[in-house]
């Protein structure tokens, strides 16, 4: 796991400048090695920042070349199946110095050419320089685990698996993206391909560019994409049981590390299952981690208890305080590659499990996406109804109906609507049922009347808060799916999982220079899903049964006869009483709020209704307008 940097283009010593800087941006990403590789002929300049995980010698050192063809690539993540492809690639008569996955990957480039990506398992990105062809080649991994951005100057491309890090160069004006910030205030994130930075995009998940040596882009496109339901021949039980090998195996390979490996247990379904499965494929116990806080309403650390002592796990509680919550809250939003309303909670479970001494942690990431664990499952599909059947009234019908509604349900008063759903149910109705702009007004933090007033800018295009060719790009995806709860899994996995709790993991827990890996994210495990059932995979709904079946011999499904309930910091309580002035000052800065393109005064009117208790208006809105405020004021990001 690690961070890189390029330049393509350009002259050299200003592009060798720029990625000296971006590495020394991202030390944190890498604090074991780092290097500089760079071709005088065409200007091209590749870095990389190491954390050393599997080969910790100099022979995994990168960017690395290959001395025969003189190819030269800078890897960030992981190949699982590394072994295997070294074995093929040896019979093929390659000989290898290293241990490592990196070399794996770069003689499989070598080897196979562009085609080299359809054969790896795994999260990365990565730039392959080829001097045969004076190209460059950037790629990503099919899930979007790994990020990497790009910003396309006058004479050159610079590349880098963060945003900070290009910004860091000097080289790109720190201007905000008005159509971001509108996206943003839609759903606290910056969907891609566009950036909170307007010169700054970010390449989609499965997709990969292709640079001349002069740093113009020859071509983007996509490479993989999620597969739609394709009936397997193959009975139903034995459906099931190969999904349930692919998860075996997928996991397994994602615990090859050459340094200390623990494990994400939370108590729930998901990292359950990973835990159960980790300590199949071990000799030893594993060691897994739990945070625990002194808020006893916000602590489930019993639950995790209870499944490792089951499965036999050497388990670790370890407590986050409010104290050292303010202590660390600095870092941990100075950790934000971008402004998002949620990274803050992986941010401190990656630094108490990395000072416990962690350096690899592996997660239940994506069971809620893939297996119709979330509310959205059972609310869109009588969401979309409503709308169909109502969305026929005049627009001015529709909002006096929410409006009553909203009245009704959380009787509200003071200055500020309840931004729930019954508070957005006007604009509910105004999509006509379509399941894209259902899906994006369920997410949204704010409806679209206090969207209109929070925003000081003229309103960008945009499509239910996101790029039109974003929103495009779904929809035609959407057609190919054969129920509506695949319809559904595939938004879930394609914009809160891709779009938000991927890239936060990574800026969060690579700030503290931890690697977390997603065996649940396995390409070839998700890509088995397909062969399942609508009924197997997602019903009972909300209930997961595939993986608690998975892991029945050695858990009692019965365990998880609970209320859902995610990992939560007590950020309501937190926002109320320490933090309340901090925020206070922050939303009384009239000049920082016009900088970020928010109107003041609504600002301040949010604030005070969440301050004075106002039904319908919860923690999140409020601190979604903290994080974009500090985030830009902290790297003088702001509106041109």
């Amino acid at each position: 796991m690690c961070g890189i940097a390029g330049a393509l283009g350009g002259t050299k010593n200003d592009s060798i400048q720029s990625v000296k800087r971006m590495l020394n941006a991202m030390e944190h990403r890498g604090p074991d090695q780092d290097g500089l590789w760079f071709c005088a002929s065409h200007n091209t300049v590749l870095g990389h920042r190491r954390l050393s995980i599997i080969d910790l010698s100099e022979a995994g050192r990168q960017p690395m070349v290959d001395e025969s063809t003189g190819v030269s690539m800078t890897f960030n993540g992981e190949c699982y199946n590394y072994q295997e492809l070294r074995a093929d690639l040896v019979r093929a008569g390659h000989d290898f110095r290293s241990t490592s996955d990196t070399e794996v990957v770069l003689k499989a480039y070598i080897e196979w050419g562009g085609s080299f990506v359809s054969r790896m398992r795994g999260m990365f990105a990565l730039a392959i320089w080829d001097p045969k062809i004076q190209e460059t080649l950037l790629v990503r991994d099919r899930m979007g685990i790994k990020p990497l951005y790009y910003s396309q100057l006058h004479d050159k491309l610079l590349f880098a698996s963060e945003v900070r890090a290009l910004l860091n160069t000097n080289e790109i004006k720190r201007n905000l993206d008005s159509r971001a910030v509108a996206s943003y205030l839609w759903q606290g994130f910056v969907p891609g391909p566009d950036t909170i930075v307007e010169d700054i995009k970010r390449l989609n998940p499965g997709s990969l560019l292709r640079v001349d040596a002069e740093g113009r882009i020859i071509e983007e496109r996509a490479y993989w994409q999620l597969p739609s339901r394709s009936p397997s021949g193959i009975s139903a039980n034995d459906a099931i049981e190969a999904c349930r090998a692919e998860l075996n195996r997928a996991t397994a390979e994602h615990m090859v590390s050459d340094v200390p490996l623990g494990v994400f247990l939370s108590g729930g379904v998901d990292s359950s299952v990973i835990a159960a499965m980790a300590q199949r494929a071990s000799s030893i116990p594993v060691t897994t981690y739990n945070i625990r806080f002194e808020e006893t309403q916000y602590d489930e650390s019993r639950y995790a208890r209870q499944v490792a002592r089951t499965l036999g796990t050497n388990h670790q509680e370890l407590t986050l305080t409010e104290s050292k919550f303010r202590d660390q809250l600095e870092h941990a939003i100075g950790a934000l590659d971008q402004p998002t309303f949620d990274a803050v909670n992986t941010y401190f479970v990656s630094r108490a499990v990395k000072e416990a001494g962690i350096t690899v942690a592996l997660a239940g990431t994506g069971g809620d996406e893939l297996f119709g664990g979330y509310s959205s499952f059972e609310e869109l599909p009588k969401a979309r109804s409503l709308a169909r059947a109502l969305g026929f009234l005049p627009g001015t019908s529709r909002s006096l109906l929410a409006r009553a509604a909203g009245m009704v349900v959380a009787n509200p008063s003071g200055e500020v609507r309840p931004q729930i759903r019954w508070g957005k149910l006007g604009d509910l109705l105004e999509t006509k049922g379509d399941l894209l702009g259902l899906y994006q007004v369920s997410y949204a933090l704010f409806s679209k009347d206090l969207q209109h007033n929070l925003l000081c800018l003229p309103q960008p295009q945009r499509s239910c808060g996101l790029a039109p060719e974003h929103a495009a790009r779904l929809r035609a995806e959407l057609k190919h799916d054969g129920s509506i709860l695949e319809s559904i899994s595939r938004l879930e996995m394609a914009n809160f999982l891709g779009e938000r709790l991927l890239p936060d993991t990574d800026a969060a827990s690579m700030a503290v220079s931890m690697e977390v890996r997603v065996p649940l994210l396995d390409h070839q495990f998700v890509e088995s899903l397909q062969f399942l059932t609508p009924e197997q995979r997602y019903e009972p709904l909300g209930r997961k049964t595939f993986l608690k079946s998975a892991i029945a011999n050695e858990v009692d499904p019965a365990v998880f006869d609970r209320p859902k309930a995610g990992f939560e910091l007590p950020l309501e309580k937190w926002c109320r009483n320490l933090l309340a002035p901090e925020l206070d000052a922050t939303f009384r800065d009239i000049n920082l709020a016009h900088s970020v393109g928010l109107d003041a005064e609504c600002v301040s009117r949010l604030w005070r209704a969440f301050t004075d208790g106002a039904p319908g208006l919860y923690w999140s809105r409020i601190w979604s307008l903290f994080v974009l405020m500090t985030w830009c004021k902290r790297y003088n990001v702001r509106i041109a």
